[in-house]
Order: C-alpha cells, then sequence, then structure tokens
C-alpha cells in the first residue's frame, strides 16, 4: 500500500541542547491547540510537551501533528507524553515517560540517538536510578501536588537541592511553578522549569508566559 501522508523534514537532531532550554510547557489538548501553543512560544516558552490521556491513538496523532508543526515552525522542540512509538509515527523531537510507563532504554531504542528521551523522578531515589538510564534531562518533583498527578504528595524544595548536587543529567522541575514560587526554587538550585497551570489557565497565554520567563531570567542573573 502506497503511503499517501504528506513527506516531513528528518527530525532536528534535538537531545544536545536540551540542557538550555529554561521554560517547559506541558499541556493537555485544548480546542485553540495551535493559537494557544503559538502564543506561549512568543511569551518565551522553549519545549513543549502534549500530554493527553483521554483521547484514543487517531485523534491523539492528528493533534500531536498539529501541535509538532506549530513547534517546528517556532523551531522550539516538541515532546509527546508516554508514548515512544506515537512519537516516532509523528516525528516528535522526542517522548517524555514516566515511572509506570514505557523504559527509558525502549524508548531510545525506538527513536534513536538524536532523539530526545525524558524521564520522571519523584524521590532521591529514583533520580539515582535514573543517572544510569539513556535520557537526556529528568523531571523533578512536583514540589507542591498538582492535579496532573493526582494523589502524589509534593516533594517540597528538599529535592530540588538533592538534585542539584547530583547535576550530572539536566533537569526540569515541576508542580506549582508561577512567578511567586520560581525565586525560592532557585534558591534551592532550579534552573529549568515545567509549567502546567499558570499557562493552560491564563486568559493572556503570551502575556503570562512573559512575566514567567522574566522571573526566571532575573532570579538565575
Amino acid at each position: 500500500m502506497t503511503d499517501t501522508r504528506p513527506p516531513w523534514p528528518e527530525r532536528p537532531q534535538r537531545s544536545g541542547d536540551i540542557g538550555e532550554r529554561r521554560l517547559y510547557l506541558c499541556t493537555p489538548d485544548r480546542p485553540d491547540l495551535a493559537a494557544f501553543l503559538d502564543a506561549c512560544i512568543a511569551g518565551g516558552v522553549d519545549v513543549v510537551q502534549l500530554r493527553e490521556k483521554d483521547l484514543e491513538t487517531q485523534p491523539l496523532l492528528e493533534r500531536a501533528r498539529l501541535a509538532r508543526d506549530v513547534c517546528r515552525e517556532r523551531d522550539v522542540p516538541f515532546i509527546l507524553n508516554d508514548r515512544p512509538d506515537l512519537a516516532l509515527e509523528v516525528q516528535a523531537d522526542g517522548v517524555h515517560v514516566g515511572q509506570e510507563d514505557a523504559p527509558p532504554a525502549l524508548a531510545r531504542r525506538l527513536l534513536g540517538p538524536g532523539a530526545i528521551v525524558g524521564y520522571s523522578t519523584h524521590a532521591p531515589e529514583e533520580l539515582d536510578a535514573a543517572l544510569a538510564e539513556p535520557v537526556d534531562y529528568l523531571s523533578v518533583g512536583p514540589v507542591e501536588p498538582t492535579p496532573t498527578k493526582p494523589g502524589r504528595p509534593g516533594t517540597g524544595l528538599g529535592y530540588l537541592s538533592y538534585a542539584a548536587g547530583r547535576d550530572s543529567i539536566p533537569w526540569f522541575v515541576t508542580g506549582g511553578v508561577t512567578p511567586k514560587t520560581v525565586p525560592d526554587m532557585v534558591a534551592a538550585g532550579a534552573s529549568r522549569f515545567v509549567v502546567v497551570r499558570w499557562l493552560t489557565e491564563a486568559s493572556d497565554p503570551k502575556a503570562a508566559a512573559h512575566e514567567l520567563r522574566q522571573t526566571i531570567e532575573h532570579s538565575l542573573a
């Protein structure tokens, strides 16, 4: 059977520059996905993850391709949550997996050495084990309890200090990232941030992203 899908350029080799990124948006699907992503990127987001737990495979592939196109036009890495097989299909820049998802080694075998593979950690023992995995970055948290991880308690800022002492792999802090919380997170050792609700619930995503990015840059300076 002939593949009639339109061609797409080869995926950029993204894994080497993930440590230079600062503001990582993790978002579910939404009706205005393309416009929302465009606004967030214009405001300072420099990594995007689509994290959608409710869509069936075919609708998820369609929405992932849409998000990929926006990110590719803006030269921002696009990450798909949980599914390395679907990340391969849509030529995403990478995949993010959790402790209960496909193993990082499997994601790496499927996507190859140039893809980004991210891995969630929630406790010191998980972080220590993750350092031996074939991943490009870790997420560390959630510092505060979050609706995206129901039932999971917050780790507190102490976990960030622990991660900062073992900073051999780039890591992004998760859970409660806002302009108000960023300075204390930076003081604890964080330099890269995953944001969800501050942007997904914002009436003006571009302005909200700009405020958060400016706070990050000011705090790091």
